[in-house]
């Protein structure tokens, strides 16, 4: 008898384009991979208006659903209207309960306003701001991996993450979680599987235990 292949969609990280995707690699004969990238978000979009839209990208009932990080939000706002196998967040939140302090009063505050989106935008080469070798090569990175730069993307990206008001987590939802997480602290994070040394962006440095863990995970009915 034929294995079924799962279908499994990935949403990336606020402002990062689907190539942080790029090192996971899941056994074809097992699974078939799609990333949904950012839209530009219409002016005043709720996010549950965002989330319909970047439903239209699921192209199969019962597929899995993966969110890094803001796409974690944004796939536990899209698992209201679609049939999931599994809805799984990486480096994530299930709740407005798991933000870090900085992130609550940044909501109480509403200090987000003031953040320089518009110069951040503008940017076209993020290694010529940086000093020493160890900056450079951050540097680099974020210039590879955070492309969505659009101001309208990055003020309604950033307001929806800091206003986010989900009290309990969705049922089933899987979260894998990195223990270096200085975004998302673990240590206000409940009922996560822990990534030893894993940081806010182990998806893409820590690739090799996604190759390795992800498909039991999605498989596997323990978790």
């Amino acid at each position: 008898m034929m294995q079924e292949v799962r279908h499994v969609y990935f949403v990336p990280g606020l402002a990062a384009d689907v190539s942080i995707f790029e090192f996971i690699k899941l056994p074809e004969d097992k699974f078939i991979t799609h990333t949904i990238p950012w839209k530009i978000p219409h002016t005043n979009e709720s996010i549950t208006d965002y989330a319909k839209r970047m439903c239209k990208e699921i192209k199969h009932e019962h597929c899995v659903l993966i969110g890094v990080s803001f796409g974690g939000i944004i796939v536990q706002e899209m698992r209201k209207y679609l049939k999931l196998k599994k809805l799984i967040i990486i480096s994530s939140v299930k709740s407005m309960h798991e933000f870090p302090t900085r992130i609550k009063i940044a909501r109480k505050t509403k200090i987000y306003k003031l953040l320089p989106t518009a110069i951040v935008s503008k940017i076209d080469d993020w290694e010529k701001l940086a000093f020493g070798e160890f900056a450079k090569k951050r540097a680099t990175l974020y210039q590879k991996y955070l492309s969505i730069n659009d101001k309208q993307y990055l003020d309604w990206a950033i307001e929806k993450m800091i206003c986010w008001d989900q009290e309990e987590a969705p049922e089933g939802l899987i979260h894998i979680h990195g223990g270096n997480d200085i975004v998302f602290p673990v240590s206000n994070i409940k009922n996560c599987i822990v990534v030893d040394k894993g940081t806010h962006v182990m998806i893409i440095n820590r690739a090799r235990w996604f190759n390795e863990h992800l498909p039991e995970i999605i498989s596997d009915n323990l978790y």
